[in-house]
């Protein structure tokens, strides 16, 4: 056992800004392929977050999933406002 008088410090590192981009990339490459509206699809996922919106096609499901909707609506938010040189 370590030293008592010390509080232990941790620290989670968090998903780099570039995995939301990735997952977002393959869930539209995933939904495209299936046939359905990847704009209607994920808006319906990040609105209800019910994961059904998306499929599980490439593991789009899974992938989504690892990652906070608020997190999905800032990447992009972020996107657009950069390419509209805001």
């Amino acid at each position: 056992m370590g030293d008592l008088t010390n509080t232990q410090y941790f620290k989670v590192q968090a998903e780099p800004e570039t995995g939301v981009k990735i997952i977002l990339s393959t869930v539209y490459e995933a939904l495209t392929e299936k046939g359905y509206d990847p704009v209607n699809q994920i808006v319906g996922y990040i609105m209800s977050g019910d994961p059904t919106y998306i499929t599980s096609h490439m593991g789009a499901r899974s992938l989504i999933m690892k990652v906070e909707r608020d997190e999905l609506v800032e990447e992009l938010l972020k996107e657009y406002i950069r390419t509209k040189g805001w």
